[in-house]
């Protein structure tokens, strides 16, 4: 864990567990490359314009995720968090100087198993800005997995679908991959996916009464790739689709960006 290419400290931490005001973006490092990297650094830059009016260094981000790095190539999950550790409840309002907190994690290994969604009323504060206010997608995935789900799929208020807790949702139908309008986080895989794909996907409504007229259902992250989706709800699907094959094929064959 550091913080703009050091060691962070407990009180710089403190203030990002306790006032909770920044964004971040998460992404698959290998060999000293990324998936999407201009995309994830465009989205930073977009974010920290957006929530704290300054320009972000991403040629000062690159920098610092190889310096947290180590020279190790192997896979881990990096994320790079955006805040102001001066800036607290009472400060919120000051100019900022926003810091670059990298952490990183082990990447999991082999394919993981499809998940059961869970659907309920939900819509994620400023959905289009990655932030780190996480409450309430939490608060809906623990419901869920106690009630013995997976995951959680949100919907809004009249029963069309927009997003899983912290990934995007995918569907095919008639053969092709649909994604649901709506006003969602606009995934880096799921852009990923779009260049990759020769035909190209829709972007439509989806409510949760077309669930049973679709073929199968998948989720996209930076983090997992591509994984199928079994159920919403009583709504199940078969997870082996040849269009779910594809769309994890094109997305394991885009190269990296060098970091």
């Amino acid at each position: 864990m550091e913080m703009n290419g050091a060691p962070a400290s407990p009180d710089q931490i403190r203030v990002l567990a306790l006032t909770n005001y920044g964004h971040f973006t998460s992404m698959l490092v290998k060999d000293f490359a990324v998936r999407g990297l201009s995309l994830h650094l465009d989205r930073l830059t977009r974010d920290c314009r957006r929530l704290f009016d300054v320009e972000l260094d991403t040629d000062a981000v690159r920098h610092h995720v190889r310096h947290a790095l180590a020279g190790n190539p192997e896979p881990v999950i990096v994320r790079v968090t955006v805040y102001d550790p001066a800036l607290d409840l009472g400060t919120i309002g000051s100019d900022a100087e926003p810091s670059v907190l990298v952490t990183t994690r082990p990447a999991r290994h082999g394919v993981s198993v499809p998940l059961r969604l869970q659907a309920t009323r939900y819509r994620r504060e400023i959905p289009t800005v990655k932030h780190v206010s996480v409450f309430g997608a939490l608060m809906h995935r623990r419901r869920a997995q106690r009630a013995g789900f997976d995951d959680v799929l949100f919907t809004s208020d009249d029963g069309m679908i927009i997003e899983a807790s912290t990934s995007n949702i995918g569907f095919v139908h008639q053969g092709r991959v649909v994604w649901p309008q709506a006003e969602w986080l606009p995934g880096i895989t799921m852009a990923l996916i779009d260049q990759g794909l020769d035909r190209l996907a829709a972007t439509v409504p989806v409510s949760l009464s077309d669930l049973p007229d679709m073929e199968a259902a998948f989720v996209s992250n930076a983090g997992t790739g591509v994984r199928a989706v079994l159920s919403v709800d009583s709504t199940e699907w078969r997870t082996d689709h040849e269009v779910l094959d594809k769309v994890r094929k094109l997305y394991a064959e885009t190269p990296g960006e060098s970091l």
